[in-house]
């Protein structure tokens, strides 16, 4: 069967539906999701979302610590627009009926977080990407977005002119169907789970990013990779930074606040690069707890505070880890968290394939650089929900619908290639492949990076590659056959990790979240760039591309 519509978005997290919500008055859009859109990770975000509100505050301001917390390779246009339109979008969901936390005189409380002059994060205690989420939906709902749940997108069908539209394997019928449009918008967030120790849920694969390499399209800065310096010991659940925007504090195995001797000024509130390298430090010198965690303590704030401002953190102590955090500290460590390449577009989400957009984790319009402040996630998706959606509907009064016929074919071959995974009986099982994945990832590609174990992942990824063609599915149902979803997933990964590695072998210096051990320092002259992976007959190639700087001077990063 093939499904028409003028336009189609994948994912449904809060930039693929504000991107929807942009086309809905005008254009037949519809969304595709491998799960119900409640829940898109985006449901997941905790701290806050960043606008400059407060009376000495600009966007300016805003801009300048986003750039400067980016390590100076952000694109400064594309921070101009996520920062200028940043109150609107808030007041925006807001308006639609986003629940914020509030100040006595009834204004919008703002709190501190990382890296910024100002406390601009707009929260709603430490629920506030679920509320933000809920309320899109409902937006979604209001304006009849279609929309199609537990569908899995195999592959874009395109030529050199532009896009046909997309296959996707239907989870509840198990049969891949067509669907034709003049437009996709990639909205699938990120590529957390690459690695094991994450806090990205389990849907969190890069399958836009697999999509569009694996079209041609390059992907941008994909050895860039947040790795959140709070998360819960033993399940790397995020422990939000608003914790420490509340006053929490970092102590060692000794009782010691250590961040005074990595960044004095701000302390627990420097950037998530800095915090999370200086936790590791303090683990891998041994003054780690149990010379594994460091501890996170809220205590001090009291009861009230808690339940108040840190409801869910305190919810999510008491059921994984047996602890009451009004009681005890919380053991935390860096875990991965958040991923600043992505797929190569412009300021509005436009990639070099004709009829090819992207938006949210998953584009890399390389508004966070080598690393994003924490607040700016959610305001990006919002942001440039609304910016790439009026792209999308300035492209689409110039095109006409494009034959059926390609994307039948292409249902054809997908169809073949499927059947042969699940018949294949025989070979290790995917999860060994994926688990090795993870390992290799946690292992040789996290917080502190050298070229001997930069190689070595390489080497090993592609040789997991291998694996996986020869690895059995074990698992034959037609419908809601997860494990075939589980094994494309993994395709998409193993992808993604080979480009991670090769951008991160070939950046040889260290800025923002990815640090050569081997090269301490930032370089300039060389590296002032984006690294960009295209796939050609197979073979990943690596180029480059300027940054594009404007009002901020490149300076040295000091906190």
């Amino acid at each position: 069967m093939v499904y028409e519509h003028d336009v189609l978005v994948v994912g449904a997290g809060l930039s693929g539906l504000r991107t929807a919500i942009e086309l809905s008055d005008e254009y037949d859009v519809a969304v595709l999701t491998k799960v119900h859109p409640l829940r898109s990770h985006s449901v997941a975000a905790q701290g806050g979302i960043n606008a400059s509100l407060g009376e000495d505050d600009s966007w300016e301001a805003h801009a300048f610590d986003t750039v400067k917390g980016a390590d100076y390779l952000a694109d400064q246009d594309a921070v101009e627009v996520l920062t200028k339109n940043a109150t609107s979008a808030v007041i925006e969901n807001e308006h639609w009926g986003t629940a914020f936390s509030r100040k006595g005189d009834g204004s919008l409380a703002q709190r501190p977080f990382g890296g910024a002059m100002f406390p601009r994060t707009c929260y709603a205690a430490d629920r506030t990407g679920h509320n933000l989420l809920h309320t899109t939906f409902e937006q979604a709902l209001r304006k009849a977005v279609k929309i199609y749940s537990e569908w899995f997108v195999t592959s874009l069908v395109a030529d050199k002119d532009g896009i046909f539209g997309l296959t996707a394997f239907s989870l509840a019928t198990g049969q891949v169907d067509g669907f034709c449009s003049s437009a996709v918008v990639l909205a699938t967030g990120g590529f957390g789970r690459v690695f094991g120790k994450s806090t990205n849920a389990i849907i969190n694969t890069g399958d836009g990013c697999a999509l569009a390499l694996n079209s041609g399209v390059p992907l941008k800065d994909m050895e860039f990779v947040q790795f959140h310096p709070t998360t819960l010991f033993g399940s790397n659940i995020l422990m939000t930074e608003g914790a420490r925007g509340e006053g929490g504090h970092l102590k060692n195995s000794e009782g010691k606040r250590f961040m005074e001797d990595y960044a004095p000024d701000q302390m627990e509130l420097a950037p998530r690069d800095i915090v999370a390298r200086a936790i590791r430090t303090e683990i891998r010198e041994g003054r780690g707890v149990e010379n594994e965690y460091v501890h996170l303590d809220v205590r001090h704030l009291g009861e009230t505070k808690i339940k108040e401002r840190l409801p869910g953190i305190r919810e999510i102590c008491i059921h994984f880890a047996g602890l009451d955090p009004i009681e005890e500290p919380i053991p935390v460590q860096p875990g991965q968290h958040y991923s600043m390449g992505g797929i190569d577009c412009d300021k509005e989400g436009t990639t070099k394939l004709p009829g090819l957009f992207a938006v949210g984790e998953t584009s890399c319009m390389s508004v966070h650089g080598a690393n994003r402040l924490g607040g700016n996630s959610l305001l990006e998706t919002l942001v440039f929900g609304h910016v790439v959606g009026k792209r999308v509907g300035e492209y689409l009064e110039n095109q006409r619908r494009r034959s059926n016929k390609e994307v039948e074919e292409a249902v054809f071959d997908i169809r073949q290639n499927l059947q042969s995974l699940v018949m294949r009986e025989e070979g290790e099982l995917m999860s060994s492949v994926r688990m090795e994945m993870n390992a290799v990832m946690d292992e040789k590609a996290g917080v502190f990076r050298n070229e001997e174990d930069l190689q070595q992942a390489l080497a090993e990824i592609r040789d997991l590659g291998q694996r996986f063609d020869r690895a059995a599915l074990g698992q034959t149902d037609e419908r809601f056959n997860y494990a075939l979803i589980r094994a494309l997933e993994l395709k998409n990964m193993l992808d993604i990790a080979e480009v991670i590695v090769l951008g991160a072998i070939h950046r040889k210096e260290s800025r923002g979240a990815h640090w050569r051990e081997d090269y301490p320092e930032r370089n300039d002259t060389d590296y002032l760039k984006h690294t960009l992976v295209t796939k050609e007959d197979d073979e990943l190639k690596v180029s480059y591309s300027p940054v594009t700087l404007g009002q901020f001077e490149v300076k040295e990063r000091s906190y």
